[in-house]
């Protein structure tokens, strides 16, 4: 589906243009010029290269007068001078004028009419440029040849490194975002998830404005459609996302970037970024079978002569992934729009093991561990992350927030209450003690906690007041051990247990302090009572 773009206005001059290219083309290339394997699953494996995980520190804003003010400055949006990104931006565009081709993807983000973008990216490697064919929403080709002037460009130059001699440069990797201009450039990393982040970012800020609640969520939708039965999936990567949204019985709507309107819920992405390190038919058989051709495998290893990959192989990153076209799942919702949820289910990786696995939240508690946040980041998820670290990531989102976090936090309280969505707190984390001497939560377990979330069984369960959290633990699920459901019972001495959820708890207030003036006395109260 190759249609001809004029790249002039981008500045970009080079022999060949290949925009839009059909996957086959993509796969010939990734083969011929990038050292990439066709698996024997059909999907295409390739190396990212050093980086094979975001690099946060590295992500930057333009700060000017125009936003500057809306702008949430600090560790996650860190500012540069506009001239700092000119000449990044400028770097990037020389490196690609290198090339004897480059490719163009075009594409949509936001499946909602209303709050669709024109995406533009510009990269060197056929990898980039099938990955993000399959991560943004493909446009038909009587689409593309109308594409037109898109509303956001992005410069993929991640094989060129920064200038450590630029001014405000700490490193050869940036990742730089111009509001005004709406652009962005990538240098010095060639991790195929800081495109898709930096789509979400540039959505973060758009569609709050517009009042749409932008979220780092995955959703479906039961199969009844005379009945509104949407779930939201908040949590950081490695928190369960994808993969307790893929659900045989339920139709997906999207993995991980949704758009809460006045019309539903919305998925930003045309695809999934999964996980994919230990991944079996067995325990995830749709994101298993999702992997075929037309799919990125990335980082992964496999048998140089069966071709069959190894999942569980974690020598290159923990961080092992497949991207794939939401059409790959087959129960996927396409178009990928649904009605206003019922409920809303917060996961938690909770690497000290003393959150129950799963509790009802009130209003204000929703409210609370929303702009909380917390979780452990998962290992190879980010670079240097190689055991559960505990975080807190305001909105499940910080790292892609571009706003203040009351400003989202804000518009989820209040469509929480227009729609009345019942709210959840879901540990998929650890029980019988902490990383290293309790164990992870199966996720059968999860999944039946799940499952009785959406037949309604849990609405009117009884319920255990945890003592220090003040969280409404349910203590009866459907073939899930009741001692399991009580943390203080579930390890082998209530007084270590206790110590060790008040040392949590001092933690949630220490990190909520930043959010307590403008959450208000009830959201604070809704905290650690312990």
């Amino acid at each position: 589906m190759s249609v001809h773009v004029d790249l002039s206005p981008h500045e970009i001059h080079v022999p060949v243009v290949v925009r839009n290219a059909p996957p086959g083309r993509l796969y010939e290339d990734a083969v011929s010029r990038e050292h990439a394997a066709i698996v024997a699953s059909g999907a295409v494996a390739i190396r990212s290269g050093a980086k094979t995980g975001r690099s946060p520190k590295d992500k930057h804003v333009v700060r000017h007068v125009e936003s500057e003010r809306d702008v949430w400055w600090g560790p996650v949006n860190h500012p540069i001078e506009e001239h700092t990104f000119l000449l990044n931006r400028q770097r990037a565009i020389d490196y690609l004028n290198t090339r004897d081709q480059v490719y163009v993807v075009d594409g949509y983000a936001g499946w909602d009419p209303s709050c669709r973008i024109k995406v533009r990216v510009i990269c060197a490697r056929a990898y980039h440029a099938l990955f993000m064919q399959n991560m943004l929403i493909r446009p038909t080709l009587d689409e593309l040849e109308r594409f037109g002037a898109p509303d956001y460009v992005l410069f993929n130059a991640g094989q060129f490194p920064a200038n450590l001699l630029t001014h405000q440069m700490t490193g050869r990797t940036s990742i730089d975002l111009s509001l005004e201009r709406r652009e962005g450039v990538i240098l010095g990393t060639e991790y195929a998830g800081e495109m898709k982040k930096g789509v979400f970012t540039v959505m973060h800020w758009l569609l709050p404005a517009r009042g749409v609640l932008s979220m780092h969520c995955s959703a479906n939708v039961g199969t009844n459609p005379a009945v509104s039965d949407v779930a939201l999936f908040f949590g950081l990567s490695g928190t369960g996302k994808t993969t307790l949204s893929a659900d045989p019985a339920r139709r997906l709507i999207g993995d991980d970037e949704h758009g809460w309107s006045d019309h539903g819920i919305f998925n930003i992405e045309g695809g999934c970024y999964a996980k994919c390190i230990h991944l079996t038919r067995e325990r995830e058989p749709e994101i298993y079978d999702a992997i075929r051709f037309g799919t990125v495998l990335e980082n992964v290893v496999f048998d140089e002569a069966t071709r069959v990959v190894d999942y569980e192989s974690s020598t290159i990153t923990e961080n092992t992934r497949a991207a794939y076209p939401i059409e790959h799942i087959a129960n996927a919702q396409v178009p990928c729009v649904a009605g206003h949820p019922s409920n809303v289910i917060f996961l938690t990786c909770d690497a000290s093991g003393v959150l129950p696995p799963v509790s009802r939240l009130s209003r204000e508690q929703a409210m609370y561990h929303f702009l909380s946040g917390y979780t452990a980041r998962v290992a190879g998820t980010e670079m240097g992350i190689v055991e559960p670290q505990l975080a807190f990531s305001a909105c499940f989102s910080a790292a892609f927030l571009v706003r203040h976090p009351t400003v989202y936090a804000r518009l989820l309280a209040e469509k929480l209450e227009r729609h009345q969505a019942a709210a959840w707190l879901v540990n998929t984390g650890w029980t019988s003690g902490g990383y290293g001497s309790g164990r992870r939560i199966d996720l059968a377990v999860t999944r039946r906690i799940i499952d009785a979330i959406h037949a309604g069984q849990l609405a009117n369960a009884a319920v255990h007041r945890d003592p220090v959290f003040g969280l409404d633990a349910v203590t009866a699920v459907p073939g899930v051990a009741p001692e399991l459901l009580v943390p203080a019972k579930a390890w082998s001495q209530e007084a270590a247990w206790e110590a060790e959820a008040r040392r949590l708890a001092g933690r949630f207030r220490e990190n909520f302090a930043s959010y307590a003036e403008a959450a208000g006395p009830d959201v604070v109260a809704a905290g650690p009572v312990g």
